[in-house]
């Protein structure tokens, strides 16, 4: 199979040219030349559209109704074709703060489809929480926040082994910094829901912690003299995700984002069970949520439940509030892929790599999809 006139992101910008490949990426060759071969069988034309890397959400809990948490085969094999159709072509199934039997059913389940997938594939496992601050803990729900407990959270890695690439808790926790320095040996810890001042986050750096979940919410602001979470982790060169829907940051501050981490960015949709829904009522880790005209909120109150958005249009609204494609493009699959570990793999249109590129147009609307060398 080829595609053929496209333009091709490089992991810098991007260059017209032509891709063959079948499973993985067989080789991508530049030519500003037009290809006139036959667009019938093997071949595709891009017709000078967007080729990308397929997205890797990193941190999505759920959509359309089903939700990671539930611990279903099902549920994640709708959410699988859900972001297909959206250009991810991998996500991270994200649990919420939540008892360890049910954990261990939403790990055993991600790991059960594994490998089945009937769209995105799954790349592993994000555990956010329950080892957070009741303080800053969000949509989370407070009756499951727990101290950080080493013995716990190896019992959920050996459920299955391998599988779990991301935990968020809050350093500032009784035995938070122990935690970090035995955990990370296992998975990257991320820094989140936390009240932390900038000492205590630096601690956190220092014990093994290299990432920051969902900049700017459920965390500190950044203060001249108090400068918190997000200072320690520009000087950490600690990796950052932002949710870029306009809702949970204002687009003036995604910029800002950007200038402060740049390749360090990471986009996620932060999504929730009422992605791709209508406006209704749903629920969140046992807590109802209002979803109305595209915002959804912990019921009765203002506080953002998380995302209703999928990754695709989170860089679509990234790109609209500044950002360069190019750059969006990275922080949306070439940095996750990073993240976790997985560069070799995904994340990148480049020899031996899998097949998972998305071509979109002008408008950053998805055209075609590919998952290692399918089209979806």
């Amino acid at each position: 199979m080829k595609i053929v006139n496209a333009q091709i992101f490089t992991g810098e910008g991007f260059r017209k040219g032509q891709v063959a490949f079948n499973e993985k990426i067989q080789d991508v060759i530049f030519t500003e030349e037009k290809n006139e071969e036959s667009q019938e069988g093997d071949f595709v034309d891009g017709e000078n559209g967007y080729l990308i890397p397929g997205l890797i959400d990193v941190h999505t809990h759920a959509a359309m109704n089903e939700d990671a948490s539930d611990g279903s085969e099902a549920g994640l094999q709708k959410m699988s074709r859900y972001y297909a159709e959206e250009g991810v072509t991998t996500f991270i199934p994200t649990t919420l703060t939540l008892p360890q039997e049910n954990l261990k059913k939403a790990i055993l389940a991600a790991g059960k489809v594994k490998g089945k997938e009937a769209g995105a594939k799954i790349g592993g496992v994000h555990l956010e929480g329950p080892f957070i601050s009741m303080e800053k803990r969000g949509a989370q729900n407070p009756e499951h926040i727990r101290k950080p407990d080493i013995d716990l959270f190896k019992g959920l890695v050996e459920v299955v082994p391998g599988l779990i690439k991301l935990i968020t808790m809050a350093p500032e926790t009784e035995g938070a910094i122990e935690f970090i320095k035995e955990a990370s040996k296992l998975c990257r810890v991320s820094l989140g829901h936390t009240a932390c001042d900038y000492d205590t986050a630096m601690k956190g750096f220092d014990a093994g912690a290299s990432h920051i979940t969902h900049l700017y919410n459920a965390m500190p602001s950044l203060l001249h003299r108090d400068p918190g979470l997000i200072a320690a982790a520009v000087d950490a060169g600690a990796e950052a995700e932002i949710i870029s829907d306009g809702l949970h940051s204002h687009p003036s501050m995604v910029r800002i984002a950007h200038k402060l981490f740049g390749r360090n960015l990471i986009l996620i949709s932060d999504s929730i069970r009422c992605a791709g829904m209508p406006d209704g009522e749903y629920e969140l880790g046992g807590l109802p949520v209002t979803l109305k005209n595209g915002k959804a909120t912990v019921s009765g109150t203002d506080t953002i439940a998380g995302s209703t958005i999928h990754l695709m249009e989170g860089m679509r609204r990234c790109v609209s509030f500044g950002i360069p494609l190019a750059d969006a493009v990275y922080a949306a699959a070439t940095r996750p892929a990073i993240s976790l570990g997985m560069e070799e793999e995904i994340g990148s249109i480049k020899e031996g790599c899998y097949a998972d590129m998305v071509l979109i147009d002008e408008n950053l609307k998805v055209k075609s999809v590919f998952i290692n060398g399918r089209v979806m």
